[in-house]
């Protein structure tokens, strides 16, 4: 034995029954074998890819070595005109592409998948649930699997298609009466209609937020967000968008015949039984109408601070603001960051018989049981100024502005706040210390801002790691560094991955919760709000006296294992 052969002894753990395979089975020489275990015990990785990397050997050469190591078929070929499209109908294409999985036979039995990573143990088992039945794997190339995933979904959605167009040779079916449950819908409804329904009934399934139908110049696109992500879920041709629009906006009570101009509508639908409200806005492009559907789903919204991902210290200290007689509590954030589902969870906990709650919104996103709630409308004159001075007149004890847009709107909550009223209200700006400079830049005089003002929170919201599949492992220095993240704040921590499986569609994520800060303001706080302070001295001083920003609130939900450092870099910025 030579001594290239004594160093591939000592170095074969793991891998030395495939590089003895290797060597025997392939031109691989000893000499390139030790090339590749060094790599890999320098810098980590899959000896196979790094034998491709380094172009020592083919991936076909890999893979048929990996066969005879486990005692796995591999094949060279699939044959996609022997997989049935109604395989996949289960299978989300991203978690698919992601794990470069695809049923290639399916008996009583078993069901028989080709892969190209056979050590993705994770993906057997989550294809188990799926088809409820044992799993066979046949190793393929990924390349090869891949071309094979993009022809066998373009099947799919061409026998898709293909039925619309044979129905839709008759006139299309447009009437609507009272709200149907979309899971008692007939199979004689028109094409157009079953393709809405769908649309709806998957979105609400997927626990989207919001459907967008955007025309283009050759094909109409269906994108959902999800978790605050948009997705591509379908393209059809365009001669179907007249029709899908026209579906749409006769069911928000739209005119079909207005095309040039904007409209905004509301639809109410019917899931196995469940009231679904839907928001539906509709604008003009160059190549048709654009629709978005926001859908509340009444049954899904969580009001309860803790299930937003408030912490009992964050909870107690709420609760201390929202009990107060009077003053304002303001919550701040971007569009979507969850404003108002904060406001009514608080709204929530302090809501009795003995206190007259009053909201103005616009739009009223959920109905609060024994709230009264006022739908802004500009269009009549019915303004958050307009509604604010109305709802004074109604003996309230606590009320809820929507959002503060204008000078006129935070004066009258301002001077609501100083005759004995708790007022909720939400504005947009980035963090907490910036809702305080953004109301004297509205021309509030400081010395209001100051004596009126509670507390400010800003917060976002943040993907949640899936729990089913999530991986854990230590971050290097490099890595946080490259992301803008302080390494000595994660201490060598083993913190969480996104993976993806088959419950999360291939993201890695499930579900969102709050990161935040809260602004108390105190009497050095006012004294700084009279000199006109800026915000970042306002938030130097806040951070002084314990206040957490948002970015050190979505480390601490990181070493908790809630999120990942991606996403939270993604959400916050320093």
């Amino acid at each position: 034995m030579s001594n290239v052969s004594e160093a591939i002894k000592k170095v074969f753990r793991q891998e030395s029954k495939l590089g003895q395979i290797l060597l025997s089975q392939t031109s691989l020489t000893e000499t390139q074998l030790v090339e590749a275990l060094k790599i890999q015990n320098e810098k980590g990785g899959k000896l196979g890819e790094i034998l491709v990397q380094r172009k020592f050997l083919q991936p076909h050469e890999i893979l048929v070595a990996l066969g005879l190591q486990l005692g796995l078929p591999t094949i060279k070929e699939i044959d996609i005109a022997h997989i049935n499209p109604e395989w996949v109908a289960d299978l989300p294409i991203a978690y698919a592409r992601q794990h470069e999985v695809l049923p290639v036979a399916i008996d009583e039995l078993y069901v028989t998948v080709a892969i190209s990573d056979p050590f993705n143990l994770q993906c057997i088992d989550d294809l188990r649930v799926i088809f409820q039945k044992d799993i066979k794997a046949v190793l393929c190339e990924s390349k090869i699997i891949l071309d094979s995933i993009n022809r066998v979904y373009e099947r799919v959605k061409q026998n898709f298609m293909s039925e619309m167009e044979e129905e839709s040779s008759g006139d299309l079916n447009y009437d609507l009466e009272e709200p149907v449950d979309l899971l008692e819908a007939s199979e004689n409804d028109a094409p157009i209609i079953k393709f809405v329904n769908n649309v709806l009934f998957r979105a609400i399934k997927d626990k989207t937020s919001d459907i967008h139908i955007e025309p283009y110049e050759r094909d109409m696109a269906v994108r959902f967000r999800v978790d605050g992500v948009l997705m591509d879920i379908v393209r059809t041709p365009k001669a179907f968008h007249a029709g899908v629009s026209s579906r749409i906006k006769l069911m928000g009570e739209l005119d079909i015949a207005e095309k040039r101009l904007p409209q905004d509508g509301r639809i109410k639908i019917k899931i196995a039984g469940k009231d679904v409200d839907i928001r539906l806005s509709v604008i003009p492009t160059a190549h048709g109408e654009r629709l978005v559907l926001r859908i509340l789903d009444k049954s899904s919204v969580r009001l309860d601070l803790e299930d937003l991902g408030f912490e009992p210290p964050a909870i107690k200290e709420i609760n201390n603001y929202i009990n107060k007689k009077h003053g304002i509590f303001l919550v701040t954030g971007p569009t979507g960051s969850g404003k108002t589902t904060t406001l009514y969870a608080s709204l929530s906990r302090i809501n009795s018989v003995d206190r007259n709650i009053i909201t103005v919104e616009d739009p009223i996103e959920y109905d609060l049981k024994g709230i009264g709630q006022i739908q802004a409308n500009p269009k009549i004159g019915l303004t958050f100024a307009s509604g604010l001075r109305a709802i004074l007149r109604q003996d309230p004890d606590v009320i809820m502005v929507g959002e503060i847009r204008d000078k006129e709107t935070a004066e009258i909550a301002i001077q609501a706040s100083l005759t004995g009223h708790l007022v909720f209200a939400t504005i947009h700006t980035n963090d907490a210390p910036g809702a305080v400079t953004r109301l004297v830049d509205m021309g509030v005089e400081p010395f209001l801002v100051s004596s009126s003002l509670l507390a400010a929170i800003a917060q976002r919201l943040i993907r949640k790691v899936c729990k089913r599949c999530v991986e854990y492992y230590v971050p290097q220095e490099i890595e946080l560094e490259n992301l803008g993240l302080d390494p000595k704040a994660f201490a060598n921590q083993k913190v969480p991955r996104a993976v993806g499986c088959a419950e999360c569609g291939g993201t890695g994520y499930r579900g969102r919760m709050v990161v935040y800060e809260i602004m108390p303001i105190d009497d050095d706080i006012r004294a700084l709000i009279m000199e006109k302070t800026d915000s970042s001295v306002l938030k130097r001083a806040a951070e002084s006296k314990g206040m957490v920003n948002l970015r050190n609130c979505g480390i601490q939900k990181v070493l908790d294992g809630a999120t990942t450092p991606v996403e939270l870099v993604s959400v916050t910025q320093e």
